[in-house]
């Protein structure tokens, strides 16, 4: 018997900003969930959040755990990160924030400086997490 199941079920909330285009926000299979990567959009107001790459880190990882917990998954459940940034001179004060999301085990992580960002963007982030597993095998 392999781990769980391996149907692709497709992750929806409120809670995170509705795709920008033909794409799902997160995909579960097996015992991963899979994320877009998420930009600091404020579900609510549908508006990126005001405040420079650190109030946009936190709106991204609260976006992140909203799909993440939606999945059955968490933050603490993250196993790898890719990091967007449009300017890398700004990664210290995105890696502060993003350090208080985590603690000990810290996922993998990739950052790379691009040219531009969905929605003027400082920084996107994805993520890549477990699941609970049920198939009593793991």
């Amino acid at each position: 018997m392999s781990c769980c199941h391996h149907e692709k079920k497709i992750v929806t909330t409120d809670q995170a900003p509705k795709a920008l285009g033909p794409y799902s926000a997160g995909v579960s299979t097996g015992c991963m969930v899979f994320t877009a990567g998420q930009v600091g959009i404020d579900p609510a107001t549908g508006k990126m959040v005001e405040g420079g790459i650190q109030a946009q880190t936190r709106q991204v990882f609260k976006n992140l755990q909203a799909i993440l917990e939606t999945a059955g998954s968490g933050l603490d459940q993250v196993v790898k990160t890719t990091v967007f940034m449009q300017d890398m001179g700004e990664f210290g004060l995105m890696n502060e924030v993003y350090a208080t999301f985590f603690s000990e085990k810290f996922p993998a992580r990739s950052t790379f400086q691009v040219v531009a960002l969905p929605a003027g963007a400082a920084v996107e982030i994805e993520a890549v997490a477990l699941l609970p597993c049920e198939c009593g095998e793991c």
